[in-house]
């Protein structure tokens, strides 16, 4: 299945905002802003054009990449991945193996 390259390209804007903003309500203001451009941009039907702005704001999310973005902390690299995995079973081992 295909996904549209203007919602990808607007869900990883939300996501990089996210990286970079300390405070929820400091990220809506930010989220209210990225959709009020997208939302500026609905309206564009030349392919030339379209293509132009996906590209322009692919550069854009590339130059605001986090040096170190937020990962869950049960996610790999997160500060609590593999903690408390659970104990692995020994080996039976029967009594007349002595």
């Amino acid at each position: 299945m295909s996904v549209n390259p203007v919602v990808s390209l607007y869900r990883r804007s939300l996501k990089l905002s996210l990286d970079w903003a300390v405070h929820r309500h400091v990220w809506r203001g930010q989220a209210v802003y990225i959709r009020s451009l997208f939302e500026a941009n609905k309206d564009v039907r030349d392919p030339r054009q379209q293509k132009a702005l996906l590209k322009e704001t692919e550069e854009l999310l590339e130059s605001w990449k986090h040096p170190d973005p937020y990962r869950a902390p049960t996610a790999p690299g997160g500060s609590k991945y593999e903690r408390n995995l659970p104990l692995r079973p020994l080996p039976y081992v029967s009594a007349d193996a002595h």
